[in-house]
C-alpha cells in the first residue's frame, strides 16, 4: 500500500510539473499608473537582499523606483516613487553616483530630448519614497549631443567614483563612456569619450573578455551598418587610450537586426557564451564561446516559431528547476490576439540544437514587452520572470511593470 500511495505520489507530482509547462503564468501588476514602461533595471536600494525596480516611463516622461516590499507582499502592487521628470527616457539604471550609500538612477532620453539626468536620491533613507525629496540634474556633457538609449555603471579607469558605459542610436551615433571627476557632484566635470561607432545599441553588458584584468564592453548592435551585430570592445588598459577608440571584435550576427541579449555558460564548459535574438529571420542565436580571448565563437539558430511575435529579448535562467539553462522569450506581438508575447524556451539533448521546446508564459494578454530578468520575486526559490508592456491594444497605455510567477517549482516543492 504504501509503495502504490508513494507510486500515486510522483504520478500526481510529475503531473503537475509537467502542466506548469505549458500553463499561462500567473500575471501580477508592480505598476500600471503612467504609459510606455520601457525597460526594468534592478539593485538592492534600502541593504535587505531583496531586488528593487527602476523602470522609464518613455511615454508617460517620468522616471520611477519600486521598492520591493517583501515577498508576502510582492502579488500586489509595490511601493513607488517619481525620481524625476525624464521626457523621451529610454532607459533608467540604478548607480550610487557620488557614493555617498544612496542608489541614485541614471534616466537616458532619446527623441527631441537627448539628455542623460542624474537622478539623485535623498540623504536621508528614510525619505527615499518621497518625490520631494530627489533631485533631477542634466549632465552636460550630455546635452543634446546624440539620442541616449541605454547606460551601464563601470569603473573604466579605476580613478575617482563610478564611470557610465553608454549607447545611442541613428545618425552620428557612437559608444562611448563618461569619466567621473574626483567629485562627482560637479556634473560640469564629467568628460564624454566616445570609443566607437554605433548604429543603436540594444544592450551593453559589461566583462573582462580577454582575462587581461580589464573591463571590456558587449554589445548587440541593432541597424544596418558597419557595427552592425553582437560584438566587445577591448578595453586598451592605458588611462590615455582608453579615451580613444577601441579595437572592436565581433562575436556573431553581422548584419541581423539584433535586440536585446544576454550571456551565460550555456554548455557548461567554463566559458560565457553569448544570447541574442534578432527578426531579420526570426532567430534566436546561440553564440558559443570556443576559448578564454575571446576572439573564436560559434553560432548556433534556435529557431523562432509563428506562435508568437517580433523578436525582442532573451534572458537565460533555470526555469523548471532540472539544472539544465532555458531561455525566456519576450516579442512584439503586433497587436494579434492569436499569439503570446513571451515564452519559455528548454532544449532536449544539447543548447546547439535548432529545435528547442517553447512553453506558454504570458498568455495572448500583451503586446510590446521589453527585457526581462530572471530572479525570485516571492521567495518560493524558483525564478519569476520581470519585465514590462509598453502598448497593450489600441490607444492603451499598456499592462506596465509586471512579473509572471514561475508555478513548476511550486508545483514540486508544495508537496
Amino acid at each position: 500500500m504504501d509503495r502504490f500511495l508513494l507510486f500515486l505520489f510522483f504520478v500526481t507530482i510529475m503531473t503537475l510539473s509537467l502542466q506548469a509547462q505549458d500553463n499561462i503564468w500567473n500575471r501580477h501588476v508592480i505598476d500600471s499608473t503612467l504609459s510606455g514602461a520601457d525597460g526594468v533595471r534592478l539593485a538592492d536600494v534600502n541593504n535587505d537582499n531583496l531586488m528593487d525596480i527602476t523602470t522609464g516611463w518613455e511615454e508617460g516622461g517620468y522616471t520611477k523606483v519600486y521598492v520591493h516590499p517583501g515577498y508576502n507582499l510582492a502579488k500586489q502592487k509595490w511601493p513607488a516613487v517619481i525620481v524625476g521628470k525624464t521626457p523621451d527616457v529610454e532607459d533608467a539604471v540604478f548607480v550610487d553616483i557620488d557614493d555617498d550609500g544612496r542608489m541614485d538612477v541614471v534616466s537616458s532620453t532619446e527623441g527631441k530630448n537627448r539628455k542623460i539626468y542624474f537622478n539623485w536620491a535623498p540623504t536621508d533613507p528614510l525619505n527615499y519614497l518621497d518625490s520631494s525629496k530627489w533631485n533631477t540634474q542634466t549632465l552636460p556633457a550630455s546635452d543634446g549631443l546624440m539620442q541616449w538609449m541605454f547606460a551601464f555603471p563601470a569603473q573604466i579607469d579605476g580613478r575617482n567614483g563610478i564611470d557610465l558605459v553608454v549607447g545611442s542610436k541613428n545618425k552620428e551615433a557612437k559608444i562611448g563612456w563618461f569619466q567621473a571627476p574626483r567629485n562627482s557632484r560637479n556634473l560640469s566635470d564629467w568628460k564624454w569619450y566616445p570609443i566607437g561607432s554605433a548604429t543603436w545599441i540594444m544592450s551593453i553588458i559589461i566583462r573582462d573578455m580577454d582575462n587581461d584584468g580589464d573591463l571590456d564592453i558587449v554589445t548587440s548592435d541593432r541597424k544596418p551598418g558597419v557595427t552592425n551585430g553582437v560584438r566587445w570592445l577591448e578595453n586598451p588598459g592605458k588611462i590615455e587610450n582608453q579615451k580613444k577608440e577601441w579595437d572592436n571584435h565581433f562575436i556573431g550576427c553581422q548584419g541581423l537586426e539584433v535586440m536585446f541579449m544576454d550571456m551565460a555558460d550555456m554548455d557548461g564548459d567554463g566559458l560565457e557564451d553569448a544570447i541574442v535574438t534578432e527578426y531579420t529571420n526570426q532567430k534566436i542565436v546561440y553564440m558559443k564561446r570556443l576559448n578564454k580571448n575571446g576572439l573564436e565563437w560559434k553560432s548556433y539558430n534556435i529557431d523562432i516559431p509563428n506562435i508568437t511575435g517580433r523578436a525582442k529579448a532573451v534572458k537565460v535562467g533555470d526555469i523548471d528547476g532540472d539544472g539544465n539553462l532555458d531561455i525566456v522569450h519576450s516579442t512584439n506581438t503586433l497587436n494579434d490576439p492569436n499569439k503570446s508575447g513571451i515564452y519559455w524556451l528548454s532544449y532536449r539533448n544539447n543548447p546547439s540544437d535548432p529545435m528547442w521546446d517553447w512553453h506558454q508564459l504570458s498568455g495572448p494578454k500583451g503586446n510590446k514587452f521589453d527585457r526581462i530578468e530572471l530572479l525570485d520575486l516571492d521567495g518560493d526559490g524558483d525564478l519569476d520572470v520581470l519585465t514590462c508592456e509598453e502598448n497593450y491594444g489600441t490607444n492603451s497605455e499598456g499592462l506596465g511593470v509586471i512579473w509572471y510567477e514561475n508555478p513548476f517549482i511550486n508545483a514540486t516543492n508544495n508537496r
